[in-house]
């Protein structure tokens, strides 16, 4: 049959086009549209898969039978027409294997059967010819003479008197030829009887021979061998009589041979043959001479029959050879189901954990997570364990001081301590975090101050990590305020328990009242109420509740007993890191536990080194540091974030490996996150305007502070603008940073840093803005401006005049001019106008002429006529109205 279309066989099978585009899916056909062309070998694909979805088998038609019918006119001589109408029928049946096996047994013995009586006929026919030869002779010499004596005319009429009066020659005739074909067969079995005979005489003697040898070579090796020697009578029959076949001339040479005497010098002695059964080596085994052995020729292994579900253990990354080598399968299919979830990949590609997930998930196998313990974990555990296994001294509690800016934190702290720290701090703000270690007459206490300015969230939520109790300072005049929510938040997240420190009591608007409800309905609780937080209501300026603050403090820290090993390797957290000019490196260091001394080699974070010097919050030099003491220390190779844990470790080797993995690992991730940016960038430029960018270049004095202006700086981005910070940096701006400014056309800002000699004559030769900054909202307010400086305007809108059309007229000069009345504002003639009708816009432009009469006009105000040309525009009618706008552009800000 010809090709047919989905929609032709959808009529055809009475189903609609959908359905049968589905059906041909499921059944693995690429056909999706109605105009697809359907072949006979894929109508019998779909008709197999609809069969088996009913229980049936798909098997191929073991028969098929053709129809033909064809019509055709004949004309007879009378002219008329008959309808001659010829129908053919033929039918193919496909034959089974067991009719094929038949078909081939039954010819191999029909060629069997004329090699024997090719064999058999130079036996026969020297006996048989004497004996039909007179008999063709008498019968045959009379019939010959007569036709040659008889004219040719007459040639056909003795022939046919022969075929009715000659019935006994025909009888002797038949009977010659039954007396040939039984001498025939006489004469066939006879010789089969002989040949018989000869091969089981062959066979005989060749085993018997074949077993002397194997007894011989036994019996010289000290051996007995287990031996089965195939019967006589077995390869005779099937020798002789396979495929009917005559016995081959080798037989005689092998019979000779078995003759030979056992035992002469130089014979080859026999050797063990194994047989695997099979009918076709029975030739070969009689022309041996060596022992058969039956062997069974059967495998052994076994399909499996379900399917096995393995768990594949993934690490973080690993290539696509690897992960087929783990679920024992090709790499193909692996990129196959690669390639369907839309990554193309080759068998040398690195993927990640979560990609090599979704893949085992497919290939039906349970992904698992590889647990590695790298050299950090086994670091990690070595001082887990020697925390668990040293009993530890009671240590001071950790302090950090947190709440909004200017509540008074630094001045509460200033006031503990009996200094006067506050005043240093530009602006009257903390901006980095202090740590300070107190002896007070109820004990000792470490402080960490925090910054209270939004922009110093991480610092608030590091002081919180590393602390045992945490003092939220609010003011009585000022109530809760954003960052105090977020003090709260910090140090339910860490886990910490609050002392809440009500300040400026000492001012006249004091409200503690207001204070207490306000935290209570933010679920800090006074004990007053039932809860579980002390309050305590004191005054930075005059000193007043101090006391008993501290009272509170150390209550709570006894109620939490805390402890720490003292004599083993320090551990602990950096606070704060910064590059000072003339010491290099210099980090401030809070200890946790154990002992930090000078000369300990430290890894924290990414940065190593041996600690060179060490000094107290005082500048005091010092030793050695306990637990709960900030010291700061000299030594470490570059400035480790703030946040960082800190190890002393004995191997200096083994920590400059983990440092090595930590800058590694810390390269790839910014490498993906930039990789991961450009991919988002280009999306998002294709899908919209591109967006303005401005370039700065950032240098602060501590990590802390540069963590924090880097934050807040990229929450200034929307989709028109955005901060590129270029790059940024711990230390004073050199004339590296200008000649980077210089190649991306950026901005430096230095925040408590400066410029060097060097490095401020380059930028004013190259004229590089440099900017400094010592409060931190400060630089924020200016790079706002400047971002709002780049948005585009907002344009706005403003109607000013309406005019109602009354009647149009026609002028050769200008073409349709609108006869108009000015029903609402003024019409003017150098604004533009839009032409509405049904109070649908159907034109928008400006106008061509403006006239008052004759005259022409610049304006003409409400309630009067007027005649009004509409450039480019002549579809104007009855009872339009033409409206006049006014258009401003407004400056935007973020």
């Amino acid at each position: 049959m010809a090709e047919v279309s989905v929609t032709e066989l959808a009529k055809t099978v009475g189903a609609s086009v959908d359905r049968l585009l589905l059906q041909m899916k499921e059944a693995g056909l690429s056909h999706s549209s109605a105009d697809a062309m359907v072949s006979d070998d894929e109508k019998q694909t779909l008709l197999g898969y609809l069969k088996g979805l009913h229980g049936e088998t798909s098997a191929e038609p073991k028969k098929i039978t053709l129809r033909r019918k064809t019509v055709s006119t004949l004309r007879t001589g009378n002219r008329k027409t008959v309808n001659i109408e010829v129908r053919k029928k033929r039918t193919y049946v496909k034959r089974s294997d067991e009719d094929i096996q038949i078909q081939a047994d039954l010819e191999a013995e029909a060629k069997a059967q004329q090699e024997m009586e090719a064999v058999i006929e130079p036996v026969v026919e020297p006996i048989v010819e004497p004996i039909v030869e007179p008999i063709v002779e008498t019968v045959a010499e009379p019939v010959v003479e007569s036709l040659a004596d008889a004219p040719e005319e007459s040639v056909a009429a003795p022939v046919i008197k022969r075929s009715s009066g000659t019935d006994d020659v025909e009888e002797r005739r038949l009977a010659a030829i039954a007396n040939r074909r039984k001498a025939e067969n006489d004469l066939r079995l006879a010789a089969e009887q002989k040949e018989r005979e000869k091969l089981e005489e062959v066979a005989r003697k060749a085993a018997e021979e074949a077993s002397a040898l194997a007894s011989e070579e036994a019996k010289k090796a000290g051996k007995t061998t287990k031996q089965v020697v195939t019967p006589a009578s077995e390869p005779v029959q099937d020798k002789g009589r396979r495929h009917g076949k005559p016995v081959d001339d080798d037989e005689d040479k092998l019979a000779k041979k078995a003759k030979k005497p056992l035992g002469k010098p130089g014979k080859k002695k026999g050797r063990l043959r194994l047989d695997d059964g099979d009918d076709r080596g029975q030739k070969n085994r009689l022309k041996s001479s060596g022992i058969v052995l039956k062997v069974d020729n059967k495998h052994t292994f076994k399909k499996p029959v379900d399917k096995k579900t393995l768990e594949v253990a993934i690490p973080e990354e690993l290539t696509v050879s690897e992960l087929a080598g783990k679920m024992s399968l090709k790499s193909g299919l692996v990129i196959k189901e690669l390639m369907k979830l839309g990554v193309m990949a080759n068998i040398n590609q690195v993927i990640d954990q979560e990609t090599a997930f979704l893949v085992v998930e497919e290939l039906g196998h349970q992904p698992m997570a590889a647990v590695e313990d790298t050299v950090e974990d086994e670091l990690t555990k070595h001082f887990e364990t020697i925390e668990s296994e040293v009993d530890g001294q009671p240590r001071a509690p950790i302090v950090t001081v947190m709440g909004h800016v200017d509540h008074g934190k630094t001045s509460l702290l200033d006031r503990i301590k009996k200094t006067h720290v506050a005043s240093g701090e530009a602006g009257g703000i903390t901006q980095h975090i202090g740590a300070y270690h107190v002896n007070t007459p109820k004990g000792m206490v470490t402080f960490l101050d925090t910054p209270g300015h939004a922009a110093f969230t991480a610092m608030r939520a590091r002081g919180a990590q590393a602390t045992d109790i945490v003092i939220l300072v609010v003011a009585a005049d000022d109530g809760v305020m954003p960052q105090t929510e977020e003090a709260i938040q910090h140090a339910r997240a860490a886990g910490v328990p609050l002392v809440v420190a009500i300040n400026k009591m000492d001012k006249e608007g004091a409200d503690p009242e207001r204070v207490t409800s306000e935290l209570g309905s933010k679920d800090v609780i006074p004990e007053e109420w039932g809860g579980d937080t002390q309050f305590m209501k004191v005054s930075a300026e005059t000193g007043d509740g101090i006391e008993g603050l501290l009272e509170a403090v150390l209550l709570q820290a006894e109620l939490l007993e805390l402890k720490a090993p003292v004599n083993v390797p320090a551990r602990g957290v950096i606070v704060e890191a910064r590059v000072d000019k003339g010491r290099g490196i210099v980090a401030t260091a809070l200890v946790q536990q154990g002992t930090l001394a000078k000369g300990d080699f430290m890894l924290a974070g990414e940065s190593v080194g041996k600690i060179r010097a060490m000094t107290n919050e005082l500048k005091q030099p010092i030793t050695e540091a306990g637990p709960s003491i900030p010291v700061e220390i000299l030594g470490l190779d570059e400035a480790p974030n703030a946040g960082d844990e800190f190890f002393v470790v004995a191997d200096e080797r083994k920590a400059k490996e983990i440092a090595e993995l930590r800058v590694t690992k810390s390269r790839h991730d910014r490498m993906s996150r930039q990789q991961a940016a450009k991919l988002e960038n280009m999306f998002s430029d294709m899908s919209s305007e591109k967006v303005s960018r401005l370039n700065l270049i950032v240098k602060t004095d501590v990590r802390g502070s540069l963590e924090a202006i880097n934050s807040a700086l990229n929450d200034f981005a929307t989709d028109e603008v955005a901060v590129n910070i270029v790059a940024s940096g711990v230390g004073g701006i050199t004339e590296s940073d200008i000649n980077l400014a210089l190649t991306t056309g950026a901005i430096v800002l230095g925040f408590n840093v400066r410029a060097g000699g060097s490095a401020k004559a380059l930028a004013e030769k190259e004229s590089i803005e440099l900017r400094y900054y010592s409060i931190i909202y400060n630089l924020l307010d200016e790079v706002k401006l400047a971002l709002s400086g780049m948005l585009a305007p907002e344009t706005r809108e403003e109607i000013v005049g309406i005019a109602e059309v009354r009647d149009v007229f026609r002028s050769p000069k200008f073409g349709a001019i609108a006869g108009c009345m000015v029903i609402e504002g003024s019409v003017f003639r150098n604004k533009p106008i839009r032409v509405l009708r049904d109070d649908v816009v159907i034109y928008q432009g400006e106008l061509e002429s403006l006239r008052r009469f004759k005259d022409e006009a610049s304006d003409v105000r409400n309630g009067m006529e007027c005649g009004i040309g509409v450039k480019d525009y002549n579809d104007v009618k009855s009872g339009d109205l033409i409206e006049v706008y006014n258009v401003t552009q407004v400056e935007r800000s973020l």
